[in-house]
């Protein structure tokens, strides 16, 4: 606001004397900052003379500064009534005028100051930014020159030139008035700031970086310096550089939302994923109605494990805006994570009606289907499916594709497609070197499984057996931090139990590098939370795809995948990229120390007839097929009083199954459920069934061998894929392979026999009670030796500088 004045009334020439002097003194307090001295002293001066110019227009530039806007306008007005033709009073009262939105009154002063002064350069300015917000840019820009013409030199005149240029996108006319009136003052930090983030805006980012550091020079703590130079480096990656520049953008102003949002950012990309949730949390309280804030803040909720939040505030952002189709994608993935699949079908159905186009969601709609037991349309997903993965589509996940073809070729085809558009080899790394030959082979396990799960389960025994005087065990562990008594067990039998989750895959890479580990297992693949990136750029010499994943990945950079002649007969390793080692027996480790609980389960408690045949299957449901489930109508028709006992996934399978078993002509109570519950019991439970049925394309892998160790015989049809023949590997290993058909004629003719010849069965559950504590599937000891001995294979071959290649122990 101008600070132009004069003296107006005419009061005694003592008085008038002794009020120029108060005045004086006032303006330098003014000058000074030391606004409530002034106020006294304006005040003091209009008691005398309530006509005073000066003091009402000073008054009056003071209430504007201070933020009281009307009381502004009241004093301009009364100053302009004592000095009409002074043309700064209209410049001051026009500014408040603005201030209170006024802006057509505004205008109005501002061109009555350039009448009673046409070469006035701020009245100029000033109406050239009041007509950039009425939307009247072109006149702006003329006012702009009008100023600049008048005064050359004024930096402010080329700076707000600048900014009507980029409402106009002219962009490289306003960098040129920016740079301009930086030139004329090199501390103009209004002109510094415009000028870095317009080069920000050009892509122009070490330009913009030397103009965000010009003006922090001057102001340290500038809010907006630093958040536009910490969004610089964060453009470059630089997400470690860019986070202090965020905080310091929030701690000198705590209200700028968008440094909250890029701090946010900024913490999800270096994967702390737990302390950008309350950054965005935060962001999303001071702009509600943001919802790229809101959609952010659910990414990192559901990154941070905290599904449930995450679940809230998808619905809240689909509620404010239901036009949106990624924001149904991501629901339906938490929808998934709760066994929620008719309620993820749906999301996926929604996102699919809005993007008719979208093939990527042909997988999950099919995954969620079959997860479901909702059959309709499924034929025709399939179709699709296929077609997209033959066409080089990462339309289909690679384990969707597991789940839902029996197709080795299609299965790897799934995987490359995803490989190539998700984990391409990178190698911003560098090229891996080879440790120098020391004492111990250092092998490092990498998944988010260790605690209480499947993987975990199979797996525990083996991490305590395993040899450490000749090798040195890591576990990476990227999954829920979840303090089980699985999770002290496991922590207890590594050397080193190193927690990653908040660490990005390339720094995690890094880190397997500095450790020195000579092989890496990756026990995911692409299952649920897998992190293969991390192998994408070589966290070790050697590579290896193990238990997690039944399939090849499809990444050249994956060197072995462990398996055994039956997943992998010879005449199939053409299906994989990566060389496979074979283990003597089976290739899936169990621990033999799995406790099954003493309890005594009755039918009636767990649902099941009083009497009547038990066939049962506790394969999660998207193993459960159309051609399967007819063939168990099929085999529960030829044994009259026989029931199913079906693992109960999630709420919808029930109905489902029962629907389409009456179908099929069955009573739908002829199907029981069970639900899930602790291990020990679960295995129990096996006590009351009398015969396991297997599932196609996709076998039981851990439920087989929990039947098997809890005695339970297991009836198998092996496929084609390593998915589909995992049972028929377990009863080779058990010494059962009596078990293993091949056709659905088979396998329902063998179910129908063993059913009706009690005598028979009888001598399978007696022959399993004795293999089992001495064959080879639960001996934890001898796997250990056996993939031990597949370690020092590669490593060996490694060390030779020789290539991967097919490994038989």
């Amino acid at each position: 606001m101008s600070i132009k004045y004069n003296l107006g009334g005419r009061p005694p020439q003592s008085l008038q004397t002794q009020q120029s002097a108060l005045f004086e003194q006032a303006l330098r307090l003014h000058q000074q900052g030391q606004l409530a001295q002034a106020n006294q002293i304006y005040n003091a001066i209009l008691q005398a003379n309530s006509r005073h110019f000066g003091a009402l227009h000073m008054l009056g530039v003071l209430a504007y500064q201070t933020g009281h806007h009307q009381a502004a306008c009241d004093l301009m007005a009364q100053a302009i009534a004592q000095q009409p033709k002074d043309p700064a009073p209209h410049v001051n009262r026009g500014l408040a005028l603005g201030a209170l939105g006024l802006r057509e009154e505004a205008l109005a002063h501002f061109d009555r100051a350039i009448a009673l002064r046409a070469d006035f350069a701020e009245a100029h300015v000033n109406r050239g930014k009041t007509l950039v917000e009425l939307g009247r840019v072109p006149e702006a820009l003329q006012s702009y020159d009008l100023a600049i013409a008048t005064q050359p030199r004024m930096a402010a005149a080329h700076n707000n030139k600048g900014t009507a240029l980029r409402t106009l996108e002219r962009l490289d006319e306003a960098l040129e008035c920016y740079q301009r009136a930086c030139a004329l003052d090199g501390n103009y930090v209004d002109a510094l700031l415009n000028m870095a983030t317009l080069h920000a805006a050009l892509g122009q980012a070490d330009e913009a970086l030397a103009g965000f550091d010009q003006l922090l020079a001057l102001q340290p703590q500038h809010a907006q310096a630093h958040n536009g130079k910490g969004a610089i480096l964060a453009q470059k990656e630089q997400w470690a550089l860019a986070v202090p520049h965020f905080q310091a953008a929030i701690q000198s102003d705590e209200k700028l939302v968008s440094a909250h949002k890029n701090l946010g950012q900024a913490l999800h990309a270096l994967a702390q994923y737990a302390q950008a949730v309350p950054v965005l949390r935060k962001a999303a309280e001071l702009q509600p109605d943001d919802l790229d804030i809101l959609a952010l803040l659910a990414v990192a909720q559901t990154d941070a494990g905290q599904f449930a939040d995450a679940l809230g505030t998808y619905d809240l952002v689909i509620w404010m805006a239901p036009d949106r189709p990624g924001l149904y994608f991501n629901r339906a993935g938490l929808h998934v994570r709760f066994n929620r699949h008719a309620q993820a079908l749906a999301d996926f159905m929604a996102a699919s009606d809005m993007q008719p186009d979208n093939q990527h969601l042909f997988g999950w709609i099919a995954n969620s289907r079959v997860h479901a037991c909702d059959w309709s349309g499924l034929s025709a997903d399939l179709k699709r499916c296929e077609e997209s993965i033959r066409a080089g589509e990462n339309n289909v996940p690679p384990f969707v594709a597991l789940s839902l073809f029996d197709a080795p070729a299609l299965q790897m085809q799934a995987a490359i497609n995803r490989v190539a558009a998700d984990f391409p080899e990178n190698h911003s790394l560098g090229a891996i070197s080879q440790r120098a030959p020391s004492q111990k082979i250092r092998v490092g396990y990498y998944s988010a499984d260790f605690y209480g799960h499947a993987t975990a389960f199979l797996m525990a025994e083996l991490f305590e057996k395993h040899d450490r005087q000749r090798f040195e065990w890591f576990a990476f562990s990227y999954g829920p931090n979840v303090q089980d008594s699985m999770r002290e067990r496991l922590a207890a039998s590594f050397d080193h139990f190193i927690d990653v989750r908040e660490h990005r895959d390339i720094d995690v890479a890094r880190m397997s590098r500095e450790l020195g580990i000579d092989i890496a297992v990756d026990l995911k693949g692409f299952t649920t939370d897998q992190r293969f990136g991390i192998f994408s750029h070589r966290c070790a010499p050697v590579q290896v795809s193990y238990l997690g994943y039944p399939g090849t990945t499809g990444a050249p950079y994956m060197d072995y995948v462990v398996a055994d002649r039956v997943v992998i007969p010879e005449k199939e390793r053409e299906f994989f990229t990566e060389k496979v080692v074979y283990l003597p027996h089976s290739y899936q480790v169990n621990d033999a120390k799995r406790r099954i609980s003493d309890r005594v389960f009755t039918r009636e408690e767990l649902g099941l007839p009083s009497s009547g045949f038990v066939f049962c299957c506790f394969n999660n449901n998207y193993k459960i097929r159309p051609p399967v489930f007819d063939s168990w109508m099929r085999i529960l028709q030829a044994v009259p009083g026989s029931v199913l006992w079906l693992f109960e996934g999630n709420a919808s399978v029930m109905d489902n199954l029962r629907a389409e078993a009456q179908s099929r002509g069955i009573a739908g109570d002829r199907l029981v459920f069970a639900p899930r519950m602790p291990l020990d019991d679960h295995l129990a439970r096996h006590r009351l069934a009398d015969l396991f049925l297997d599932t196609l394309p996709y076998n039981a892998h851990t439920t087989a061998s929990d039947a098997l160790w809890a005695g339970l015989p297991v009836l198998t049809r092996a496929g084609q894929s390593f998915a589909a023949r995992v049972a028929a590997s377990l009863l080779q290993a058990v010494g059962m392979p009596e078990l293993v058909t091949h056709t659905a004629e088979e396998y329902e003719a063998l179910a129908i026999a063993l059913a009706q010849d009690p005598v028979r069965l009888q001598a399978l559950r007696d022959k399993l009670d004795a293999e089992k504590n001495q064959a080879p599937l639960f001996n934890a000891k001898q796997f250990a030796s056996d993939i031990e001995a597949a370690y020092l294979a590669m490593h060996a071959r490694c060390v030779q500088g020789l290539r991967p290649d097919h490994i038989e122990i």
